[in-house]
C-alpha cells in the first residue's frame, strides 16, 4: 500500500540504492554523481631578491593519486626556498565546462589552474580547475590563480571525459553587410 503513494523517481531511487553497496548509498542522487580525481597541491615559497617584498607564494605542481592523510607537510626547507605539500583535494569536473576543459586541453601547454590564499603568512590551495573559463572568472574575481602544468595522468582522463561531453554549439552564420538595411549596417 505504501508503494502506491511512490512517484516514479522515488521507485528509481528505491530500485537504485539496493543494488549501492552500504557504504555509497547515504546523501546519493543520481544527478549528483560527477567523476573527480584525487589530487595533491604543492605550493612553493621563494626569496624575492627585491627591497620591499620578502618572498612570494605561488602554486608550484599538483600530484596524482595522492589520498590517506589531509594535513599539510613541508617537503622542502631552505633560506631560500619552501615547499608545502597540501593533499585531499578532489578535481570535479562539471559538464557544463566542458568547453573550458576543450579549449585547455587544446591549448599548447594545458594546466591545473590553483586558486589560492594567503592565510597567516602562508599560501593554501582553496580549489582546483581544468577549465580555462572557470579559472578566467577567478581570476576576474580578484582571486590568486596559478596555472601548473597538467600531469598525463590528469591529461587523459580529462580527454576521455571531453571527448564523451563536449559538443561544440553550431557557429551562427552571419549575413553579409550587402543584405542588411542601410541603417543596419554600421
Amino acid at each position: 500500500m505504501e508503494q502506491d503513494n511512490l512517484g516514479l523517481f522515488d521507485v528509481f531511487r528505491r530500485q537504485t540504492l539496493l543494488v549501492m553497496p552500504e557504504n555509497q548509498k547515504r546523501g546519493y542522487s543520481p544527478a549528483m554523481q560527477k567523476p573527480s580525481f584525487p589530487l595533491a597541491v604543492v605550493m612553493q615559497w621563494r626569496r624575492l631578491h627585491h627591497p620591499w617584498v620578502e618572498g612570494a607564494w605561488e602554486a608550484w605542481s599538483v600530484l596524482p593519486g595522492e589520498r590517506g592523510e589531509t594535513a599539510p607537510r613541508i617537503l622542502v626547507e631552505e633560506p631560500d626556498l619552501v615547499q608545502w605539500l597540501y593533499p585531499g583535494f578532489r578535481l570535479v569536473l562539471h559538464r557544463d565546462e566542458s568547453a573550458g576543459y576543450h579549449f585547455n586541453l587544446t591549448a599548447q601547454s594545458p594546466r591545473v589552474f590553483v586558486l589560492w590564499r594567503e592565510d597567516d603568512e602562508r599560501g593554501v590551495p582553496v580549489e582546483l580547475t581544468v577549465s580555462f573559463d572557470e579559472a578566467s572568472r577567478w581570476a576576474d574575481g580578484g582571486h590568486s590563480i596559478d596555472g601548473v602544468a597538467m600531469p598525463a595522468e590528469i591529461f587523459a582522463w580529462v580527454g576521455r571525459y571531453v571527448e564523451e561531453n563536449y559538443r561544440p554549439e553550431p557557429e551562427e552564420r552571419q549575413k553579409p553587410r550587402s543584405f542588411q538595411r542601410p541603417e543596419r549596417r554600421f
